[in-house]
């Protein structure tokens, strides 16, 4: 059985067998870093762009920990849902397991998260995925996924000690049945979800997570988010398809930022169930009574206040 393991670290910095990438039809985050790093050491003599279908498999030679790298090419990124995560991970293993026969120890990041995904239904998928593999007959002995911020790496572990029990020692017992039944990305686009309006901004990050994130999560919705910084073609699309089947939008409106404005307004022109909050003391731009607004202090006072809120609903 494949021993699972979260590990706080530089995805370029950590050695192993075979570091595992997707290629979006176009780099982004660590697949960049990576395929940066990969093309200067052979002076631009490389080139990586897989297909949906395909793959490319690169040697290191020594300019990354991991001896190998795999780029599995996946469709675009707005594209890329729980299910495209699942069949990710499945597939990638499949592949090192038929063409690097040796290669035991598989390095992983976590997918999806920053794209807006649920955290806690994507690393699921991922997981399902490898589950999936694993009954396969795969040769992988262990597989790492690789996260450089430490809180979220936290939060990893703490899902995979709940579904994977044995995964801090070695596989040496019998899995529980109930990590034989990870339904996420076989199932995901049935479970209701929460759509939230808020700026991806470092500031806010404990908010979405803590004040947010949680108690939707708790209520038993998956929370989403889109990243607004491009407010252009098919990540408008991504917003207006789910907000038009939330089962709630949720917008914080501090800082009063233009984005998160017109996905209100999208969401009260689509009919859909809107809860405001915004931090005390800022200043609404438009005249919110009659409206369902959750003014909070702090995070704690937010997760409370959004907690009794979403009980009722």
């Amino acid at each position: 059985m494949i021993q699972l393991t979260i590990e706080t670290a530089e995805v370029t910095a950590f050695e192993c067998d075979a570091l595992v990438l997707k290629y979006a039809q176009m780099f982004h985050g660590a697949d960049a870093t990576v395929a940066a790093v990969l093309a200067q050491a052979r002076s631009g003599r490389i080139k990586i762009d897989p297909g949906p279908r395909d793959h490319v498999l690169v040697p290191s030679d020594g300019a990354i920990g991991a001896n190998k790298v795999l780029f599995v090419g996946v469709v675009p990124l707005i594209r890329f849902e729980y299910s495209e995560i699942r069949t990710f991970a499945k597939r990638a293993l499949m592949i090192l397991s038929g063409e690097v026969p040796k290669a035991r120890h598989i390095a992983m990041t976590i997918h999806g998260v920053n794209n807006g995904l649920d955290e806690r239904e994507a690393f699921l998928a991922q997981l399902g995925g490898i589950l999936d593999a694993e009954k396969k007959g795969v040769a992988v002995e262990r597989v790492s996924i690789v996260e450089r911020q430490a809180n979220r790496a936290a939060r990893l572990k703490a899902i995979l000690q709940e579904i994977w029990p044995e995964s801090r020692t070695p596989p040496t017992t019998r899995r529980p049945n109930q990590s034989q039944r990870i339904t996420a990305g076989s199932d995901s686009r049935s479970k209701p979800h929460v759509f939230v309006a808020m700026p991806f901004s470092k500031d806010l990050e404990d908010v979405y997570v803590f004040g947010i994130q949680g108690p939707v999560n708790t209520a038993g919705y998956l929370c989403e988010r889109v990243d607004m910084a491009t407010f252009t073609g098919d990540i408008l699309d991504r917003i207006k398809s789910r907000i038009e089947t939330a089962r709630l939008v949720i917008a914080d409106l501090s800082g009063a930022n233009a984005n998160v404005y017109l996905e209100v307004g999208y969401a009260w022109g689509k009919n859909r169930p809107t809860l405001l909050q915004a931090k005390k003391g800022d200043e609404l731009k438009f005249d919110d009574r009659g409206q369902r607004c959750i003014v909070y202090e702090n995070i704690v006072d937010l997760y409370k206040k959004l907690q009794a809120d979403l009980a009722q609903l």
